[in-house]
């Protein structure tokens, strides 16, 4: 039927005048978030651990997850199968370059949880690319590397949350509150638990490559040294491999337990000046006098820590000590120390405070607990420490230039080499 002008004008002024009707989960209405306040997020090399932390990611409403990229195509098709599994439909991407997820104009932040060696490039080319990012720990290979890290945030203004959830759990808390706040007296010493160092293992045995598309070898490596495959490295069996694993595993847990003693001793604006090792203990120093002291806790908290779960921090001032752990329970000298604020209980891993933290960040632009500029001092020291450790010696170090003082070999060991095309 052919249908006049005027008649066409009547009815398109009736269809003007009649309300839209909106969905209410457009509206942020019946529990849900509306479009334009949800944070659109992509994946970049998400494993096992990765999947836990995608899952505090997941819990929050006014997320959407929506592309993942990995070099492994089994363990992207896992990631896509939980995020749809979560979501209801088949809309999450598979790629495997992280180029096409950091290219998309749609996605607002990035979750890292590679291997060590991929930590810190990945995270810079996703701040060059305008995305902020959640990044796994150690955030960084080396002390040029977490230098160069918080400075791409920095020029790029883009939020970085370094993966270090302990700060956003509440008996740890609680410890580096009763530390830097004078509860304890003068602050005399902090004490980090790290895992057992050790000289880089030997290399795996060569084994046929695999077929790019299910495992591109030469991607895995990134910016790594070139080496022969072996199918154990996908596994997870990098760990305590030159180039893989960061500085002879001392970030493993240093990463954490030294960055919460920067936090108590109230120096997260700088490093220790000096470092000396004595066996698998290493001593530092501040500036201000306080000593830090890196020590051996393992699975079973051998030595003096009272058991409190792994990755556990002690922090003794003059009038007293207070030693927290994973298992989320604190201890302290005295009872009186708590008043009413004993901590809920909640284990040292759990990262879901963590993630809501820097989801908060993502929207106000405000500083998360962990940002780039805190993560690059409690790294440097981190790395500082295991270079005097592998040196066998004392060192003075300058937390302003960051380079060790009279001692050119040290500062050969500032820095590691990247593979091209891989590097930043």
């Amino acid at each position: 039927m052919q249908t006049s002008r005027r008649s066409f004008l009547k009815k398109a002024a009736v269809l003007t005048a009649m309300p839209a009707i909106i969905p209410a989960s457009a509206l942020g209405r019946n529990g849900h978030t509306a479009p334009s306040n949800r944070i659109v997020v992509g994946g970049i090399g998400i494993g096992p651990r990765g999947r836990q932390v995608l899952g505090n990611f997941l819990e929050n409403s006014d997320v959407r997850f929506v592309a993942i990229c990995d070099a492994q195509a089994e363990r992207a098709e896992i990631v896509r199968r939980m995020a749809n599994r979560h979501y209801g439909n088949e809309d999450c991407a598979t790629h495997r370059d992280m180029d096409d997820i950091l290219g998309r104009d749609d996605i607002d932040a990035v979750l890292i949880a590679t291997g060590d060696r991929w930590h810190a490039p990945a995270s810079i080319r996703a701040a060059r690319a305008g995305k902020d990012v959640f990044c796994e720990k150690p955030c960084s290979m080396s002390i040029v590397e977490s230098a160069e890290l918080e400075e791409a945030f920095t020029a790029n203004e883009r939020i970085f949350q370094g993966g270090t959830q302990r700060r956003n759990v509440e008996n740890f808390q609680l410890a580096c509150h009763l530390a830097n706040s004078g509860a304890l007296g003068n602050l005399r010493a902090v004490h980090a638990g790290i895992v057992g160092l050790g000289p880089y293992v030997d290399p795996l045995p060569e084994e046929p490559l695999p077929d790019p598309e299910v495992a591109d070898w030469d991607l895995w490596l990134g910016p790594a040294a070139e080496r022969p495959f072996n199918s154990g490295y996908l596994r997870g069996r990098w760990r305590g491999h030159e180039g893989f694993s960061a500085s002879y595993q001392l970030p493993e847990w240093g990463s954490h337990t030294l960055d919460l003693c920067q936090w108590a001793a109230s120096a997260d604006s700088t490093t220790p000046v000096e470092f000396e090792p004595d066996g698998n203990t290493i001593h530092a120093k501040y500036a201000s006098g306080i000593r830090l002291v890196m020590r051996t806790a393992g699975f079973r908290n051998e030595g003096d820590w009272l058991g409190l779960g792994t990755c556990p921090v002690r922090f003794e001032g003059d009038d007293g000590w207070v030693e927290a752990g994973d298992s989320g329970k604190i201890a302290a000298s005295r009872d009186d120390l708590f008043g009413n604020s004993a901590p809920e209980t909640t284990y040292g891993t759990d990262a879901a405070a963590h993630v809501r933290d820097f989801l908060d960040c993502v929207k106000s632009r405000e500083r998360p607990a962990c940002d780039a500029k805190i993560t690059r001092h409690g790294h440097v020291a981190c790395h500082a420490a295991a270079v005097a450790w592998k040196l066998g010696r004392k060192l003075r170090f300058d937390p302003v230039t960051e380079r060790f003082i009279d001692d050119d070999e040290a500062n050969t060991m500032r820095s590691i080499a990247r593979r091209a095309p891989y590097d930043v």
